[in-house]
This record gives structure tokens, C-alpha cells and sequence, in this order.
């Protein structure tokens, strides 16, 4: 089946309405069930979880590949813990994709 995530609006915007900040110890039991996604501040986190419901391999595969889509590592899940950060996360069942808050401009 082809799909067009491009033009997916209606699941655009139920993603990026379920989108919510939360503290990365709500999200350590995901992590050690290996559920945890990181995303890179340079993408836009509801776009790849619009792109992983439309299993668009190529995209997702290219983003692996250039560093910016990765399992959540035990460094990143240490610095994460002892900083008690808050992520946004955005669920793609079964994962739960994390991203942290993007620096603000001046």
C-alpha cells in the first residue's frame, strides 16, 4: 500500500496534539523495554512520527544513517537522569519518541 505522509493532515495533527513535554523518569521504564527513540533538534519530532505510522523506510533509514533518528543510548539515559530533563515525546506505538527542547533564539 502507498501512502502519502506529506499530506496526512488529519494524523499530523492528532500526533502533534498528543505531543507533550515529560520528565525523562516517566519515560525510564520505556527505555529499559527498549522503546525509546531519539530525535535530533534539527527534525521536526511530529514529522518522524508521521513518517514511522507511514513506515516511509527511506526516510527513516536515511535519518539513521546521518546520526538524527537513534535508539536512546545508556549515556544519553544517564546524562538525561542526573539532569532530570523533561523531553517532548511524541508516541508511535510501540515507541515513544523523545526529543529535547529545542534552544530558543535570541
Amino acid at each position: 500500500m502507498q501512502t502519502n505522509p506529506e499530506k496526512d493532515t488529519e494524523l499530523r495533527l492528532k500526533v502533534n496534539s498528543e505531543t507533550a513535554r515529560l520528565a525523562w523518569s516517566e519515560l525510564e521504564k520505556h527505555f529499559a523495554q527498549g522503546n525509546v527513540v531519539w530525535v535530533a533538534n534539527e527534525l521536526d519530532l511530529v514529522e518522524v512520527a508521521v513518517r514511522i505510522s507511514h513506515d516511509d523506510k527511506a526516510t527513516i533509514t536515511q535519518w539513521m544513517a546521518d546520526g538524527k533518528v537513534a535508539k536512546v543510548s545508556d549515556q544519553q539515559a544517564l546524562d538525561w537522569q542526573a539532569a532530570d530533563a523533561s523531553l517532548w515525546a511524541a508516541v508511535v506505538s510501540p515507541f515513544i519518541l523523545v526529543q529535547q527542547e529545542k534552544p530558543t533564539r535570541h
